[in-house]
């Protein structure tokens, strides 16, 4: 996915949204700045699928040698699909984090949460302020 495409929440996770059977579904991930912030994963926790996420709450964990760092969902719905294949390889989400390294498509019930994302050009100047 093309991260200039993307809308980003205030912690760091990535969405991109699609219309999928007649459904909204967000792919969220983490960005590349958070992992490089985070430096060496060594741990990441998943939601369940079929779990109910609300916007803003958390969904998952990544930990790394330096801290653990909750995952917060951007939208509010159900977990479709986790991409169960990072947490025994989590150099993945550093070397893709935009592309196999997604974390979870989750089925937008509440679009509330979507009027509090970023553009790329909003969060990069974020990133640069956080820098």
């Amino acid at each position: 996915m093309n991260p200039q495409e993307l809308l980003y929440s205030k912690t760091h996770e990535w969405l991109h949204l699609a219309e999928e059977g007649g459904a909204k579904v967000a792919t969220i991930g983490l960005s590349a700045f958070a992992i490089e912030q985070l430096t060496d994963l060594v741990y990441l926790q998943l939601p369940a699928v079929g779990a109910q996420v609300a916007a803003g709450a958390p969904l998952g964990e990544v930990e790394s040698v330096k801290a653990v760092s909750d995952l917060y969902s951007p939208v509010s719905g159900e977990v479709l699909a986790v991409n169960a294949r990072l947490a025994s390889d989590l150099e993945t989400l550093s070397k893709d984090p935009y592309g196999e390294g997604w974390i979870a498509k989750v089925r937008v019930t509440d679009e509330t949460g979507l009027g509090a994302l970023l553009k790329h050009e909003q969060y990069e100047r974020q990133c640069a302020e956080e820098h």
